[in-house]
């Protein structure tokens, strides 16, 4: 069994949020209760950190299609342990098609690290201040996500997800990328400031994972800063894993003890052209059509696939 080892670090001043609470004084009672709050929680968060690289393996299984990416943090997290300078690499671009499992991995990894996760759209999204917090000048102005994560957290090092980064959009004056530039550097990001809080926080902690399609529409000096992965789609017979997996934590999540706990063959192939996405909710549905019929065993027939799932969408 492996658990998790935890350390603690002041993420920001106390003094500073004081100085900044006076200063705010009759400006902004919203500002003025955030600050307040940072001084009530204080400033030292949990960094957690894996107590063994076994702690990776069931995301290796899990998530089999991810092996080079669970194969490098497995080393650096050996590195880790070796030097004793905490599990923190160089955030993570998952470059593959829709479905492949990009998304879920980096929630799995929060799990495995025992931390929290932030996911943050970006789609569509065409203005920083999501990310970096607007200005306590404007009406409606609030903290961004980062720095809202960090302070009403418990956790110093959250896995902090951008989703589909490369379908960001902006102008010069209101790029959501432009914050990233800062955050994503360890010296940098050691004093980010949220422009609602103006007060410097330690985000150098963060887990960073970001998930795009294609690497167009990223620009070049972000893509230094991050370790690239291409991500390909499940095979066959991993695919065929998945889905036992799946399979077996619905028998134990609707505590249906009594049925068959292994999928036979020619189920595995009626599913080989779903992607895990759809594949709970199709593993489901099959369940309750063999409950229907009487059956504690999952047939074929019970695998009704909708118009449009196939073997290209194979992945999570």
């Amino acid at each position: 069994m492996s658990i998790t080892l935890a350390r603690t670090r002041a993420l920001y001043e106390l003094g500073d949020v004081q100085g900044a609470l006076e200063r705010s004084r009759g400006r902004s009672p919203e500002l003025e209760a955030f600050y307040e709050r940072m001084l009530d929680t204080g400033a030292d968060r949990f960094v957690t950190t894996p107590s063994s690289t076994a702690a990776l393996a069931p995301l290796g299984e899990e998530c089999p299609n991810f092996a080079e990416v669970v194969g490098d943090l497995t080393r650096y997290l050996g590195l880790a342990h070796a030097g004793d300078g905490g599990f923190n690499v160089m955030p993570l671009l998952l470059l593959g098609d829709p479905g492949v499992g990009k998304t879920h991995f980096a929630k799995r990894l929060a799990k495995v690290m025992q931390t929290e996760c932030e996911l943050i759209s970006m789609n569509a999204l065409s203005a920083g201040f999501v990310i970096t917090g607007s200005s306590a000048s404007w009406k409606g102005a609030k903290c961004g996500k980062v720095a809202e994560r960090l302070v009403r957290g418990q956790f110093a090092n959250p896995v902090v997800v951008l989703d589909e980064v490369e379908k960001a959009t902006g102008s010069s004056q209101s790029d959501p990328l432009a914050a990233l530039y800062q955050l994503l550097e360890p010296e940098t990001s050691r004093a980010f400031r949220d422009e609602f809080i103006d007060v410097e926080i330690d985000a150098s902690q963060i887990f960073w994972v970001l998930t795009a399609n294609s690497t167009g529409g990223i620009p070049a000096p972000l893509l230094n800063r991050m370790a690239v992965y291409e991500v390909p789609a499940p095979t066959l017979e991993q695919a065929a894993g998945i889905a036992q997996r799946i399979y077996a934590g619905l028998l134990r999540e609707l505590h249906l003890g009594k049925y068959d706990p292994q999928l036979n063959g020619a189920v595995i192939d009626r599913l080989a052209g779903v992607s895990p996405r759809d594949m709970r909710k199709t593993l489901l549905d099959s369940l309750g059509y063999a409950v229907a019929a009487g059956r504690d065993q999952v047939k074929a027939e019970d695998i009704r696939i909708k118009p449009g799932a196939g073997k290209a969408r194979i992945g999570f």
